[in-house]
């Protein structure tokens, strides 16, 4: 990793460079639960790309920090469209943030099995196989197609929240005795007015 750090030229350059305009508020939406039927169903692909979208990503972006994930996929906020923001730094990095607008996976290799858990289904987490490399086909916010490779926690990332716009949750891939045991417990929890 290249290092970041400055001299005291550069840091005198930059303090008599004019004020940065800040950023208006973003908007945090409210994540979907297990349940809701949007998460079940597979997202619209995105045809408009425009300021709009591009601010729908970044408040995706801001309510996923708030939330403490990694990855946010647009039908987790009642969004039913091809859309997901990928961050495995928690917005510690601002270079690692990823927007991807109708993303496929290509290619995928090996095999590594992890915990995971997902905003949409608080408080539970099962060990979930998935590729360890994948390589992804998206648009970027301007509607440029790229290529895009993950390995590990990025590769995981990616894969749960593309799952997510084609209407899978993580619960999917668990054993049938675990996911039957969240399911129960979360049935339980919403008679209790819990979820």
């Amino acid at each position: 990793m290249p290092d970041k750090s400055t001299t005291s030229e550069e840091t005198a350059a930059t303090n008599t460079a004019a004020p940065e305009v800040s950023a208006p508020p973003r908007k945090i939406y409210s994540i979907v639960k297990y349940g809701d039927p949007v998460l079940e169903k597979p997202a619209k692909t995105v045809t408009q790309f425009n300021a709009e979208l591009e601010e729908l990503a970044e408040d995706m972006f801001a309510t996923m920090y708030a939330a403490q994930g990694i990855g946010l996929a647009a039908p987790q906020i009642g969004k039913s469209i091809r859309l997901t923001v990928v961050d495995v730094t928690s917005g510690k990095n601002p270079e690692a943030k990823i927007v991807l607008v109708n993303p496929e996976i290509i290619h995928g290799e090996g095999e590594k099995r992890e915990e995971e858990g997902c905003l949409s289904i608080p408080g539970f987490r099962g060990y979930v196989v998935r590729p360890q490399f994948v390589t992804i086909k998206a648009q970027d916010l301007k509607g440029e197609s790229f290529e895009i490779r993950g390995e590990d926690l990025l590769a995981r990332a990616f894969c749960h929240e593309i799952d997510h716009l084609n209407g899978i949750l993580f619960l999917q891939h668990l054993g049938m005795l675990k996911r039957d045991l969240i399911k129960r417990k979360i049935k339980k929890l919403k008679k209790q007015g819990e979820w």
